[in-house]
């Protein structure tokens, strides 16, 4: 759990001393089941051919990297897409995928794709929007980072957050949605590009993994959480990450300027359909 200011918040409960006496007291069969299902729930970390070799060839096993981007979320992603990936000089080189049961099919999809750019390759982005499980949150940052130099790695995490999960004892009609908010770990040293994340809030999900993931490694990271009360892709809600937009340029190269256009060209249109007729 990572808390307003970064910290790294264990919390000690009876149930784990439970679970452990309830897998000694398991059978064959049951133990076989957890097993099965355990597997079923693997995060799979894939690469293209080309930095499976440069990490074969690597001293550390490693793939070198300066910032690394992720994106979570739908509108988190479309932002990224309008304003980065739209350029075309990037290429997809990796992928995580993962299965659970919130996952649209069956099948093992990837999830999260990972991006790198072709004139500066130290610089990767990763756009996640699928689901992905408490239990399997601890998976995806050790098998993705554990791929990752850490030496020189900066992080920045960009997400989406429903309205309903900000707690204030202020208005929030005063402050206008969707808005934003950051939250950054000790080893950071620059100052965000909006204001932080107001006690007693808390961020959870793949976020809060990434961010503690890289308080515990001492990797300088950021947090930008977008709040807003639409949880569909929305043009409106992806311009609040333009504040972001000054650090990435410090980055990269952004090849065009972020428009409406773009955006609401990722934005799938629904047809209105009215509810007095059945």
């Amino acid at each position: 759990m990572a808390t307003f200011f970064g910290e790294v918040v264990s919390a000690y409960s009876r149930a784990v001393e439970e679970d452990e006496e309830d897998v000694d007291n398991e059978n064959e069969e049951d133990q076989q089941i957890r097993k099965e299902i355990e597997q079923k729930r693997e995060v799979y970390v894939s690469w293209c051919p080309e930095v499976t070799q440069s990490i074969t060839n690597s001293p550390d096993k490693t793939l070198q990297c300066s910032d690394f981007v992720i994106a979570v979320g739908p509108n988190a992603a479309g932002f990224l897409s309008a304003c980065i990936l739209n350029s075309g000089n990037w290429v997809a080189v990796g992928s995580v995928s993962l299965w659970n049961e919130r996952s649209k099919d069956s099948s093992r999809q990837p999830g999260c794709v990972i991006y790198r750019q072709r004139d500066f390759p130290k610089v990767l982005i990763c756009q996640c929007t699928c689901y992905i499980a408490e239990d399997q949150l601890f998976q995806w940052t050790e098998k993705v980072f554990a791929c990752i130099q850490q030496r020189g790695l900066s992080v920045m995490v960009l997400s989406d957050c429903s309205m309903a999960e900000y707690k204030t004892p202020d208005s929030l009609f005063s402050s206008g949605t969707p808005f934003l908010r950051a939250l950054k770990t000790s080893r950071y040293g620059s100052q965000p590009a909006c204001l932080l994340l107001e006690q007693p809030n808390i961020v959870t999900g793949l976020a809060a993994a990434v961010l503690s993931h890289c308080q515990v490694c001492r990797i300088p990271a950021v947090l930008y959480q977008c709040y807003s009360d639409i949880i569909n892709p929305d043009s409106v809600t992806m311009e609040t990450y333009k504040p972001a937009l000054s650090c990435l340029s410090k980055l990269i190269k952004l090849d065009t300027c972020l428009s409406t256009d773009i955006l609401r060209k990722l934005v799938p249109v629904n047809e209105a359909q009215s509810n007095l007729y059945t």
